[in-house]
């Protein structure tokens, strides 16, 4: 099976709970764990289903592409990336792509795809392989 453009209401349903829950997350709760570490847990799911609204692809396909993504995000604050483009002062770009590489992070994204896996499985999707 290859990937094509359509568009699918249920993914962008839960994309849209997500990012609903992502504002409340960054508007309400100013902690140590719910902001950074289930913010980072939620975003791949997000993206997930955000890209499945809009793309049929192999369930595998998407799931590599997601978390090589956010890794790459996370290796990029690791290696000041804003710092070296000029952008350090932009609080667009802050808030986008972070500012400081942490392992727990990379945790995070781990286990939001993986719970994608589990959903994904349980659902018994026709795209599963």
């Amino acid at each position: 099976m290859t990937a094509h453009f359509r568009f699918h209401w249920p993914s962008l349903l839960v994309a849209l709970g997500l990012l609903g829950g992502e504002i409340g997350i960054a508007l309400y709760i100013n902690d140590r764990f719910v902001r950074p570490y289930v913010g980072d847990f939620l975003v791949v799911i997000l993206i997930y289903y955000f890209v499945k609204t809009f793309l049929a692809a192999p369930f595998w396909l998407l799931f590599w592409a997601v978390l090589f993504f956010a890794y790459f995000v996370e290796l990029a604050q690791y290696l000041q990336l804003l710092r070296f483009l000029g952008w350090q002062n932009s609080q667009v770009a802050r808030v986008v792509m972070g500012v400081a590489f942490e392992w727990g992070d990379m945790l995070a994204y781990t286990l939001g795809m993986l719970t994608v896996v589990a959903f994904e499985r349980h659902r018994k999707a026709p795209h599963w392989r």
